[in-house]
Formats: structure tokens, C-alpha cells, sequence
């Protein structure tokens, strides 16, 4: 059901996951200007990928995913947005070692559930001018299970689990993004024995700042 695309050519191989109601263009804006092989997953009932199953929406289920694309393409690199983040965390409980280097890029849930999310918060929550709303709002159209599982789930039973991750961890996290939280992008880089934590007011309104942090983290 997880489809992925290539972009680029060479190592390193970095594997990059998009949030929730994310368009094409929007799951690749973390690729910009890094090296290597851009392997960008779309998930279910995103873009031309098939609907979700009814059970789809939890975090190791879509951490299961991640994972099989990494080995499939042989990525030592991963980039996680909001959901994919949380996945990325849940693939990381159960294999510590499984990446090199990890960005973790607006994190929304820890070890304890996030707050329900309405259609239209989800909706708002992307910014942008009309025409992009338009579409986030046609997007999410596919995501109803969505946003009435996930509230209710954690990407990691116990935080304590990810101390046994040696590799970089990179968490970027916002001050002023109520649906992803400064104080869970704080507690998600203090799990890690090598995080690393950045914050900057907005990802939209820094996107140069963000690239910048990425393309220098990635390349050791």
C-alpha cells in the first residue's frame, strides 16, 4: 500500500516520510538541496496511492512500512514529518540501529496521546493562500479514520526505550504551532543519548533556517 519515488542518484540513500494530509509537492519540500538518493514515500490514501485500510492509522504499523522501504532501497538516512516522525520514533524503539542519522521535523506525540483534531484545525493547521487550502481540504477528504484513531495513539509505549539509539538525532520542532508542540519536540530530543534539538517560530515562515540545519546534519 506505501508507495515511494526516487529523486536523485548516489549515496547517501535518505528516506523521507510526509504528515498527515500532505500533497506531493509539500513531501518533498525536506529533499531540497540535500545529496544523494531522495527516496520520498507516499502513504495511504495520500496522492496516487491506494485508500488506507480501516486499521492503517498507527504508529508501528506505518513504522512497519518505513521500514520496508528502507531495506528495500537500502536508506541509512531518514527524514520524518509530524506523523512520519512519530512513525519514525516507533521504528526506532523496536530497531535502534536502523539508521545512521535521523531528522525528526515537527514531532506531535511522544509517549502520550495528542488531543482530538478536527477536519478544519487539520486543514488550517498548513497555512498557505486559498488555492493550497483548497487542496489540503480535498486531501483530507481520504484521511476521516485518520483523525479519529491517531488522537488516541503514542508513537512509543515508554520514551526510555529510545536511549538505546547511539545514532544523531536531529528533532526540529515550532514555537508557534499549536498542533505540534514545542514542549513534545523538546521531550522527543532529550530521549535520544545523541539529540539534538532546534526551534524556529514556524517550519513555513523558515524554511531556509530548516534546510540549512538538514542538508548540514545529513552530511555529518
Amino acid at each position: 500500500m506505501v508507495t515511494h519515488r526516487g529523486f536523485g542518484s548516489g549515496l547517501p540513500v535518505t528516506l523521507v516520510g510526509h504528515g498527515l494530509g500532505a500533497t506531493p509537492g509539500e513531501a518533498r519540500l525536506p529533499t531540497s538541496g540535500l545529496p544523494g538518493t531522495k527516496v520520498v514515500v507516499t502513504l495511504p490514501s495520500h496522492g496516487d496511492a491506494p485508500d488506507a485500510p480501516d486499521d492503517y492509522w498507527d504508529y508501528r504499523r506505518i513504522a512497519a512500512d518505513l521500514g520496508g522501504v528502507a531495506r528495500e532501497t537500502g536508506a541509512t538516512r531518514a527524514i520524518g514529518v509530524s506523523l512520519t516522525a512519530g512513525a519514525l520514533l516507533a521504528l526506532l524503539a523496536g530497531e535502534p540501529d536502523a539508521f545512521e542519522r535521523v531528522v525528526l521535523l515537527l514531532p506531535a506525540v511522544l509517549d502520550e496521546p495528542r488531543p482530538a483534531l478536527s477536519l478544519d484545525d487539520a486543514v488550517r493547521a498548513g497555512g498557505g493562500p486559498p488555492d493550497h487550502q483548497a487542496r489540503r481540504r480535498t486531501a483530507f477528504t481520504r484521511l476521516h479514520g485518520a483523525l479519529d484513531r491517531l488522537p488516541g495513539r503514542v508513537a512509543v509505549p515508554d520514551r526510555a526505550v529510545l536511549a538505546r539509539v547511539t545514532a544523531p538525532v536531529l528533532v526540529i520542532g515550532a514555537t508557534e504551532d499549536p498542533l505540534h508542540p514545542e514542549d513534545v519536540a523538546k521531550q522527543v530530543a532529550a530521549a535520544f543519548p545523541n539529540g539534538r534539538l532546534e526551534l524556529v517560530p514556524s517550519w513555513l515562515t523558515h524554511r531556509g533556517d530548516v534546510r540549512r540545519w538538514l542538508a548540514d546534519f545529513l552530511a555529518g
